[in-house]
């Protein structure tokens, strides 16, 4: 038997901090069979047709357990602004790592059913393909950015309508640093379309580094903390250009809140 009830460890209270002091000597060593471990299971549900909402999220929590039993600590909070929205929202976020990725189910999904905009390639991923398309994504092939933004638009109002929420990371790739130039508009102009709330994430996940050769391993560096913030929600009111702008300046606040404005790219002007 599969469990059948959400893990809700991470998201019950406003804000998870983790308490426990785990002494790991060789955290990659130590936590990539883990991700290894969940990813195979997760393959094998997928194939039987039973990866459902509650054993994406659960699996989603043991990958965050891996992570802080490898040393890393975590730090979550704004999660009542994700309990308290009712309906389907439009979480977007800077994208830093791996982690975000496999981490945020479990903070989202108990109480939103949700789906990720992803790159089509990460479909045809060996293993993990079949676990990413179990979970209804949008993918796009990021060369086209007026196809992209079609394919957006039409699949995403249609899993609103079948009251999912959708995560959208606008940068161009995975970094570490975050340039507004380069955050695009997809995300307001699909809630626009669908009169839905945005709800911002800030996160910071270089904890999980973005390997040389294989960008998904990379070092586990257990002196980082782990930090991910959902801010209030808000509804596009006009054109779009104002929340844009709010989502952008609510992760340069949490970043330089953060002590890590060297994060954040100066653009001409600033």
């Amino acid at each position: 038997m599969y469990p059948t009830s959400y893990i809700t460890k991470y998201c019950e209270k406003d804000i998870y901090k983790t308490k426990e002091n785990f002494f790991c000597l060789f955290p990659a060593i130590y936590f990539y069979p883990n991700l290894l471990r969940v990813i195979i299971k997760s393959n094998r549900l997928a194939k039987k047709g039973i990866y459902d909402d509650v054993q994406w999220s659960n699996s989603s929590v043991d990958i965050i357990q891996s992570l802080e039993k490898a040393g890393i600590k975590m730090f979550f909070e704004g999660i009542d602004n994700v309990k308290k929205i009712e309906g389907p929202v439009i979480f977007i976020s800077n994208h830093m790592s791996t982690l975000e990725t496999m981490a945020l189910p479990a903070l989202i999904q108990p109480y939103k059913k949700v789906v990720y905009i992803i790159k089509e390639e990460l479909a045809n991923y060996p293993l993990f393909g079949p676990v990413v398309m179990a979970r209804d994504p949008i993918c796009v092939g990021r060369e086209n950015p007026r196809e992209d933004l079609m394919k957006v638009l039409e699949q995403g109002s249609e899993r609103i309508k079948n009251g999912k929420s959708i995560i959208i990371f606008p940068q161009k790739t995975r970094t570490k640093f975050f340039d507004e130039s380069s955050f695009n508009t997809l995300g307001v102009k699909l809630a626009k379309k669908n009169k839905v709330p945005i709800i911002p994430i800030a996160l910071y996940t270089e904890a999980w580094g973005n390997g040389k050769l294989i960008k998904d391993v990379g070092k586990i560096d257990k002196s980082k903390e782990v930090k991910i913030s959902f801010g209030k929600a808000f509804n596009v009111e006009s054109s779009g250009n104002e929340e844009h702008q709010k989502v952008i300046n609510f992760i340069k606040g949490k970043l330089i809140e953060w002590q890590l404005e060297n994060l954040i790219v100066k653009n001409k002007g600033e």
